[in-house]
């Protein structure tokens, strides 16, 4: 397909130059002998402007969501399902229709899916994967991942910024001895182990302030019982840290399961902070302090992304870092 930079080449003009005289910008100045030559170029080319291609083109768009997990994996991970329930309503108010491809025996059979304008992959995914997304269209936006900054358009949240945010706020109120809990993540079929930015920064961050204490961190699965028995384990170790920051909010529910049930009062006996602000974090007992990730933003901006790659014949990979907040409730002093 033509671009502008194409048609500016030829023509021996600037980009911004060819945009304006083809979108009939009056304000421009151009000899007639320049605007003539532009056009001739255009029509050449078959060059269409966004308007109208638009315009001339009554099929709908139809792009995909590749997920890493299953479906039964997603329904249990209210983060995920938070991201696609934000891709599929900009994708209603944008009339996309949306074709899900969920992961089923290791495999994605993206043959099955005809004529796609293009895909979010939502998740992680090994270099195979990769080229196997890659392989079925050029438009393509990962979200909470980014496999090649140069290539490929992402949408990422800052998980180093945030982790520092609550370590910081945390050694402020005096808190020296602080555990950590989160999960392991694995992609691929030869189950690579993922790096957790959040993990990383954790254990340098906990070094560089002389308090890192290796019995004090518990690696799980992001999962409900995973936090459960991974602070159980901490309990039965003795000498419990007075704070925990935990890498999720599902993991957190578990572990305050488990300080729940060996009648440890928290925050008076351990403070909690975790990750993700999930719908039910702030009707715990006592309300969870956490960082909160905006999960349908990540979703939204995905469509944007994907939609200026498909319309505005975008060829330059775009990265997008999402911030987070931090929570205050009534887990922490």
């Amino acid at each position: 397909m033509a671009t502008i930079k194409d048609i500016a080449e030829i023509a021996k003009v600037s980009q911004s130059t060819v945009s304006r005289v083809l979108n009939y910008d009056k304000s421009i100045s151009v000899a007639d002998e320049t605007r003539k030559r532009i056009f001739e170029t255009a029509e050449k080319l078959d060059y269409k402007t966004v308007k109208q291609r638009k315009n001339n083109s009554n099929k709908k768009l139809r792009i995909g969501i590749v997920h890493w997990y299953s479906q039964k994996e997603e329904l249990e991970d209210i983060y995920y399902l938070s991201i696609r329930k934000g891709i599929e309503e900009e994708c209603a108010y944008n009339n996309i229709e949306v074709i899900t491809v969920f992961k089923t025996e290791n495999e994605y059979n993206l043959n099955e899916y005809e004529n796609l304008n293009g895909i979010i992959a939502v998740g992680k995914f090994s270099v195979d994967e990769v080229k196997e997304i890659s392989d079925s269209t050029e438009n393509i936006v990962f979200v909470d991942f980014s496999p090649d900054d140069e290539k490929f358009d992402s949408v990422i949240v800052d998980f180093k910024k945030a982790v520092i945010k609550i370590l910081e706020f945390l050694i402020d109120k005096g808190f020296k001895e602080i555990g950590f809990i989160s999960g392991n993540e694995y992609i691929g079929k030869n189950l690579e182990k993922l790096e957790d930015e959040r993990q990383n920064t954790f254990i340098s961050f906990m070094k560089e302030h002389n308090l890192y204490n290796e019995e004090n961190i518990y690696i799980g699965r992001f999962t409900f019982e995973d936090g459960y028995i991974l602070m159980k384990k901490a309990i039965k170790r003795g000498n419990l840290p007075k704070a925990f920051f935990i890498a999720s909010d599902t993991m957190a529910i578990g572990a305050m399961r488990a300080l729940f049930e060996a009648n440890i009062k928290i925050p008076q006996d351990v403070c909690i902070i975790a990750v993700d602000d999930i719908p039910t974090a702030k009707f715990l007992s006592p309300p969870l302090s956490t960082i909160k990730i905006h999960t349908e933003l990540m979703g939204t901006t995905a469509v944007g992304l994907l939609l200026e790659r498909i319309e505005g014949n975008r060829n330059i990979a775009k990265k997008v870092i999402i911030p987070t907040k931090f929570i205050k409730r009534k887990s922490c002093k």
